[in-house]
This record gives structure tokens, C-alpha cells and sequence, in this order.
């Protein structure tokens, strides 16, 4: 598949090594051996453990919480640019603080372009992402992003389950012209739930825009955190006649009462991808949701860069 003057190389950060795997399995080469060493004092020093001189870079690592995760992704990129690696590209299939694009009170940082700025610090010569919270994220990188929607992943699932009386909903108004690409796609109608906060992941009260009686729907969301949105929203539906609800989110978060909240739901099922791992632990019910691979989509899309192909294929929306 590989076929450029610059020798690949695939590492992964620890706790992304499980989607790592499977995109250079896919790729058809063995993933790159690190290490970390560790320090009583919690301090930790990532090594890559084999020579990437004038070789192309990826390094794979979704930068969900603990913070940990996102340094030792700078770590690993400061590493492979002092190894003299010809390019180093951050795969990050879930990026981390892409909720905070804006300033939305005073004194508050804008935490999306902070690690922008820490990646191009590191030495990052390009980022690979899906479904950025917001889209304008990408201008505040001063380099390449690839940044690709699941769509791609999503769009086969929801063809193959072949649902009558289909209709796609928002979760809120910011995820109106999501809903709006795959209604188009899908040539169904759009539902847009409308909501009111009392707090950060606090749903006050939910009302829906559109038909909703007889139908069966689809609720679309780019992350699912606490789960408190969209439980609300499908529970809310089937109040008013929906036949069914299912959610779909590109990154399952799921902090908190999350696993909770959708056991408890009116969710007939979440469809997530494996940008995030699930926290499967015997706590957990997780008999509601399913998990699509994303790792073919990224190796489609490692494969064409590394190869300098178009990409255009892959932006669905």
C-alpha cells in the first residue's frame, strides 16, 4: 500500500494504542515500539524505541481527559523531531478542549487555541482530526489540518438498518447544520431540539422544532459527555409519539452519570466511534451502545498524505 521516498513510521501513545493497532493493521505495517519511563513524583519521559530518521511520523493519541494524554502526545512529537524524523503528524481522532473555540465570559481562556499553539511548539508539522466541535478550529493552526467527519463510518450504519419514517434531530441549535448534511444525505426531515442550560451540563428545560409523532429518530451529536442532552431529548420524543430514538456521536466522552443516563434512557441504542475508549468495566452497562471502528477511515487518510493523494473524498459534509 505504502509507496513514497520517505519510509512510515506509527507510533501510539499509551492509551491509544488499542485504535493504533488497528489502523497499522489496516495500513498493512507493524506499529512502531515506545516506551515510557515513570517517576515516583508522577513525572514521565516517552522514548520512541526505534530509529525514525527521515521518516514520516504519525503519531496516533485521542486527547481525552486525564491531561496526561495530550502531554505525552507533545512529549512524543518533541521526541521524533529530535530523532530527526523528516515530518511528525498528530493523529488525534478525538481533540481535547475543543469546547473551549471562544471566549463565552470574561477572563476565561481559549483553551482550543492553546493547543494549537502547543502542538506547533512541540514540532507538529500537521494534525489529523474528526469532528471537531467547531469547524473554525481548524484557522487556529498554522499548519495542514486533516480534519474528516465520521459521516463516512455513520452514513452505512443508518443505510443498513433500513428505518421507515426516518427523521434526524439535533440535540441543539449548534448541531442544526450537522443535522441538516445528513437530512439532505439521507432525504429525510430534520427535528431541532431546542434547550436551556441552568449550568455546564445542566439541561433546564427541552422542547422539539418539528414532527416528531410516527416517527423514528435518529438524535446526532459530534460528542456525547454526560449523556444528559440526549437522554433528555429521547425521552422528550418518545412523550410526544416518537416510534423510536437512537443517538449517534462521533466521540463517547462519557464522563460522569453518563453510562447512567443512557441505561436509564429512552435510547433505543448510542452509536459511537472508538476515537474514545469505553470505560467497559462490570459498573458499566453498555448493552445500549455500539461501538463503529474509525481506524480504516484514518488509514484511508494516512495512506493518501503520505502518498500526496486528494483527500476531498472524505469531506462528506
Amino acid at each position: 500500500m505504502i509507496d513514497s521516498i520517505h519510509k512510515i513510521k506509527i507510533f501510539s501513545c499509551v492509551n491509544s494504542w488499542y485504535l493504533a493497532e488497528k489502523i497499522a493493521k489496516a495500513l498493512k505495517i507493524h506499529l512502531g515500539s515506545s516506551s515510557v519511563t515513570r517517576f515516583s513524583d508522577g513525572e514521565f519521559q516517552p522514548a520512541l524505541d526505534e530509529s525514525v530518521r527521515g521518516a514520516t511520523v504519525f503519531i496516533v493519541q485521542s486527547t481525552f481527559p486525564p491531561v496526561d494524554n495530550l502531554f505525552e502526545l507533545l512529549l512524543m512529537i518533541d521526541a521524533a523531531r529530535r530523532a530527526s524524523a523528516y515530518k511528525v503528524i498528530a493523529v488525534m481522532p478525538y481533540f481535547g478542549w475543543a469546547r473551549q473555540d471562544r471566549k463565552d465570559r470574561p477572563r476565561v481562556s481559549i483553551g482550543a487555541k492553546l493547543v494549537a499553539n502547543l502542538l506547533h511548539a512541540a514540532g507538529c508539522d500537521r494534525v489529523m482530526t474528526t469532528d471537531l466541535h467547531a469547524d473554525q478550529i481548524q484557522g487556529f493552526f498554522d499548519f495542514p489540518v486533516d480534519h474528516v467527519y465520521a459521516s463516512s463510518v455513520f452514513l452505512p450504519y443508518i443505510h443498513n438498518l433500513k428505518i421507515e419514517n426516518l427523521s434526524v434531530a439535533a440535540p441543539d441549535m449548534g448541531g442544526a447544520k450537522r443535522a441538516n448534511a445528513y437530512a439532505r444525505l439521507l432525504e429525510c426531515p430534520m427535528i431541532i431540539c431546542h434547550k436551556s442550560r441552568e449550568k455546564a451540563n445542566v439541561i433546564g428545560s427541552m422542547t422539539a422544532i418539528g414532527d416528531v409523532e410516527g416517527r423514528n429518530i435518529i438524535i446526532l451529536d459530534d460528542m456525547v459527555d454526560t449523556a444528559g442532552t440526549i437522554a433528555k431529548a429521547a425521552d422528550m420524543m418518545m412523550q410526544k409519539g416518537a416510534l423510536s430514538v437512537r443517538a449517534m456521536a462521533t466521540h463517547p466522552v462519557l464522563s460522569g452519570p453518563a453510562y447512567d443516563n443512557i441505561a436509564r434512557s429512552a435510547l433505543q441504542e448510542l452509536i459511537v466511534t472508538d476515537t474514545i475508549p469505553l470505560r467497559n468495566t462490570p459498573e458499566q452497562d453498555i448493552s445500549k451502545i455500539k461501538v463503529l471502528s474509525i481506524a480504516e477511515l484514518f488509514a484511508d487518510i494516512i495512506d493518501k498524505v503520505y502518498n500526496f493523494q486528494s483527500i476531498s473524498g472524505k469531506f462528506l459534509f
